[in-house]
């Protein structure tokens, strides 16, 4: 275990499955019990239309996967909810680092996704953030890392670490940023850009076709309001009147 790792898995507001036990700590050495839907370097995105487009026929394992878009990422997550109940199931973390919003765990249980491999961290500030994506990458408890960067600039340099990091480990890696940084050089793997509704363009990726938009299927599970992913406002959840509840 990453000692530096653990010490956020310990801190109060980190929330760590419904049950947000401190004896959870998965073993990396477990088999996973549905390794045979990915290969050693991708995992099948849900969307065949997609998969025909990456070079991988999936999403990369290793290396980063950019998505822009006006949203906060909330219009892209209904693209990863069946990579997330792929990935279900492991004994590793799924791990949600700086979420503008809060996941409504019941919507996602419903989903079929094990709530408790799922950890919400909420850093103080962006060399924190860094600091937690990097961390949570060079652990091997890790199956995936989605990271919310916002509207923050980065320089090339940090985004190389991270990119750097997510070379080195089986973890699906996906990092949302605001559209301004549409224009900005980045290291990552696979670079998307979200322009409409169910529309998905490639920006970049190794090896692969570049410029493509996929128009996606009518599909409940991209929905933000119906898929799996729905979100609160954290402060609702202090919110007396609210009838949103979610274990922390």
């Amino acid at each position: 275990m990453n000692y530096l790792l653990e010490d956020i898995f310990r801190r109060p507001d980190t929330w760590r499955g419904m049950n947000n036990s401190n004896q959870f700590l998965p073993n990396a050495n477990i088999e996973p019990n549905n390794g045979c839907l990915h290969s050693p370097d991708s995992i099948k995105t849900g969307f065949e239309q997609l998969d025909m487009q990456l070079y991988n026929k999936g999403w990369p394992l290793r290396g980063c996967i950019e998505v822009i878009s006006d949203q906060y990422g909330l219009d892209g997550i209904g693209l990863f909810i069946p990579t997330m109940q792929k990935l279900s199931g492991q004994k590793r973390w799924q791990v949600f680092i700086a979420p503008p919003y809060t996941p409504y765990a019941p919507s996602l249980a419903s989903e079929g996704i094990d709530l408790q491999e799922l950890m919400l961290v909420h850093p103080k500030g962006r060399r924190e953030l860094l600091w937690s994506i990097e961390q949570a990458l060079r652990s091997s408890t890790c199956s995936l890392v989605f990271a919310w960067l916002g509207t923050t600039d980065y320089r090339y340099a940090e985004l190389r670490k991270i990119q750097l990091a997510a070379n080195n480990k089986n973890t699906l890696t996906v990092l949302f940023r605001s559209s301004r940084a549409s224009n900005q050089h980045s290291p990552v793997s696979l670079r998307l850009h979200l322009n409409n509704y169910r529309q998905v363009k490639i920006l970049r990726q190794y090896g692969g076709s570049q410029g493509t938009t996929i128009q996606l299927p009518d599909n409940d599970i991209l929905g933000i309001n119906n898929s799996g992913w729905s979100f609160i406002k954290a402060t609702e959840l202090n919110d007396p009147n609210s009838d949103i509840r979610i274990n922390t």
